[in-house]
Parts: C-alpha cells; sequence; structure tokens
C-alpha cells in the first residue's frame, strides 16, 4: 500500500500515513483552500488501509490550528478510523496554555469511541 507523506504548507498540515507501521500523523496548520478535496485521499486511504486488518493503529494528530471545515474533514477521518474495528489509539496534542485545542481535542473523544491519549506539549 502508498505511503502518504506530503509536507506541510502555510495552509496545510504535514501528513505521513504509513500502513506497515500502523501510523498515521497529521500536524501543523489545517486550513486549506478546500478542506474536502484535502482530505479526501486521506479518507480514502484508510479505507483502502481496512482491508489490511492491522492489529494496531497509532494516529498521532499535532495541529496548532484548523478551521471548521478541517475539523469536520478530522472528525469524518475519526469515523473511518473507528469503523476500522481493531485498536486504534488517537494522541492529540495540544500547547500548554491552548485550552481550545485540548477542548477539540476532547469534543472528539466524546463523539467517537476510540481512546484519546492528551498529550500536554510546551510547543508545536
Amino acid at each position: 500500500m502508498q505511503e502518504i507523506n506530503q509536507p506541510a504548507t502555510t495552509k496545510t498540515p504535514f501528513v505521513r500515513f504509513k500502513a506497515e507501521e500502523g501510523l498515521l500523523e497529521i500536524k501543523g496548520r489545517s486550513i486549506p483552500e478546500n478542506s474536502l478535496e484535502f482530505y479526501k485521499p486521506l479518507i480514502e486511504w484508510v479505507e483502502s488501509y481496512a482491508s489490511l486488518g492491522k492489529p494496531e493503529t497509532n494516529v498521532h494528530i499535532q495541529l496548532e490550528y484548523f478551521n471548521t471545515s478541517s475539523s469536520k474533514c478530522l472528525l469524518d477521518l475519526f469515523k473511518k478510523l473507528e469503523a476500522l474495528g481493531t485498536k486504534v489509539m488517537i494522541h492529540w496534542y495540544y500547547e500548554q496554555d491552548d485550552e481550545d485545542m485540548l477542548e477539540a481535542g476532547e469534543d472528539y473523544e466524546a463523539i467517537i469511541s476510540l481512546p484519546f491519549k492528551m498529550i500536554e506539549t510546551e510547543e508545536i
């Protein structure tokens, strides 16, 4: 399965999805002009990844900021991960003083039946 490795831009986050390692990473700012267009290949990748039947998947989300449309796309991505039916752990990073990002992670955790690990960082 093809790995996704996209560098960050001023409007889109760094993305690395590695099927063999069961590792998905999204890091940076997510304010793309068209969130659906940006996230669609990521969601499709997870759909294909489901056929591998990996026993464990680790997802690292380390965003400094994301807009409303990215929020919806992240929820869609989490729903696809939830449907895998295997062990998935969401590692949600937030800066020490960024209560909004912590709350966003807690909101996702309340909606999705996947375990979230909240990780406080000094700086993203």
